[in-house]
Formats: C-alpha cells, structure tokens, sequence
C-alpha cells in the first residue's frame, strides 16, 4: 500500500504576490500537538516568511492553532520555527537572498509519503502593483478568448475563425 503527500495547509496569496523563482524542500522541528493540529487543519501560512539567522534557516509568523486536547503541551501559536535543510543548500539561499534581494516564502505544509510535516519553501521576488495588474489582465483576457471561442466561433471552409475579445479587437482596429 503505497502513501502518497496530503496537503495541510497552502499559501495560495504567495503565488499571486511573488514570482517564484526556485522551490525547496524543507522540514520542519514541531511539537506533537502542533502536528496533531495541522492533521486537522488548524494552520496559516498567508503572512508567513523565512529567515536565515546564524546558519539556521526560521520560520516566522506561521501560525499553528493549539490542539484541543493538547492542555500544558501547545506551544505559542506564532512562534518562530526551524526549518531542517542541509548546510549546502542553506549557504546556497543564504547567497542569493543576501545578494540578489530575494525573499523565502513557504507555498505549503505537507505530509509526505513516510508522514513527515515538510514545508516547500520558494526563492521570489516581489511583484510590483503592475505586475499584478498585468497579471490579472493576462488571466481576464485568456478566460474572455476561451468563452469566446466557445461561444461565438463559426466555421468558415474548416477553418476557425475565433471573435476577438472587445479590448483586443480595439487595440488592433482602433476606430
């Protein structure tokens, strides 16, 4: 019987805030109640971040809910955590967040296939305002062709013709 990963917990804002430039795989240093509670699905990594400090690579603001039934063992929902990679690819990372201005940004909390929680961790770089905006016209005019093409197609000696979407159409026959 093979086990396959199960996602816990998704960043889905990263993806939209950050161009991902490289991903990794990182574990985690948990308590047991914080792993019972991310089985439930009771984490957050929306505003969460990576940091390397002395060598160590730290997880901030991820938050963990305690565990119910976890009484004197739940640690501080908001602590920081350790990430365990090996020192090559920590001194990797380190160089190019130190050099090229680049930030690490956890996509997701995982169990993998032995049931270990693993973080993919990402190297970005922060979108502009306009990137995001392009981003979302990208994403609009793509949907608008595609329903276009669905809707609005005719054949014309078996070739498809689609309808150009109205802001495409004007800025290649402008009136």
């Amino acid at each position: 019987m093979e086990k396959e990963t199960r996602d816990l917990v998704t960043n889905r804002k990263a993806r939209h805030d950050y161009h991902i430039l490289e991903t990794y795989e990182a574990g985690i240093a948990l308590s047991g109640t914080e792993v019972k509670s991310l089985r439930q699905g009771r984490g957050n990594l929306k505003d969460s971040f990576a940091r390397i400090e002395n060598g160590e690579i730290l997880l901030y603001d991820m938050h963990i809910s305690p565990y119910e039934k976890g009484n004197i063992y739940n640690k501080d929902p908001l602590r920081p955590r350790k990430l365990l990679m090996h020192r090559r690819e920590i001194d990797r990372l380190y160089g190019q967040v130190k050099e090229k201005g680049l930030t690490l940004i956890p996509l997701r909390a995982y169990i993998n296939e032995r049931g270990f929680v693993k973080i993919e961790l990402a190297l970005a770089k922060g979108k502009t305002r306009y990137d995001k905006r392009e981003a979302i016209k990208e994403r609009d005019a793509k949907r608008e062709m595609k329903e276009a093409r669905g809707r609005f197609s005719c054949f014309l000696k078996d070739q498809f013709v689609p309808v150009l979407p109205s802001f495409l159409f004007l800025r290649l026959f402008p009136l």
